[in-house]
């Protein structure tokens, strides 16, 4: 798997745990986009990148959505313990 060569962003605090889950998972960011898209989230490769290196605002649709696709809670991706 790629590293990140851009250091993180500010404008949400889920990026990080969306990407180390991804990544603990095996799963790529093609196949995340594809189940957000299915889920009825209207994001591109680009906004996922963005998300993912913090340098977007996540919505609460987003948000819930990335908890039920990663198998995560809220809470855990917003900093929260398991």
């Amino acid at each position: 798997m790629r590293m990140r060569s851009q250091p993180f962003g500010d404008r949400n605090i889920v990026g990080k745990r969306v990407e180390q889950k991804r990544k603990s998972i095996g799963m790529k960011q093609k196949d995340l986009l594809t189940k957000l898209q299915i889920k009825g989230i209207d994001i591109n490769a680009s906004g996922l990148s963005k998300l993912e290196g913090q340098l977007r605002y996540v919505t609460d649709v987003e948000l819930v959505a990335l908890a039920d696709v990663l198998g995560v809670s809220i809470d855990w991706l917003v900093g929260g313990q398991a």
